[in-house]
């Protein structure tokens, strides 16, 4: 009974050590990271958005649609 046992051990020892020298051996899929999204300031309120929520007029950003009609803000 002893010998049977060290055999399931032993066994199980060397497939575990094979799979974690296989798995070792496997290129590691790095995470890939979006690329940072660039952040602009809202005419009126001067909010800071992403640029993809940001309404454009020219030069300037906003951060809503009556923002965008009401135009530019105090900035002081």
């Amino acid at each position: 009974m002893v010998r049977l046992l060290f055999w399931i051990v032993l066994i199980a020892a060397a497939f575990w050590l094979w799979r974690k020298f296989k798995l070792s051996q496997q290129p590691r899929q790095e995470a890939k990271l979006d690329a940072p999204l660039k952040m602009v300031r809202c005419a009126h309120c001067g909010v800071h958005l992403p640029t993809d929520q940001a309404l454009a007029q020219g030069n300037t950003w906003y951060c809503s649609q009556a923002h965008l009609q009401q135009g530019p803000g105090r900035q002081g």
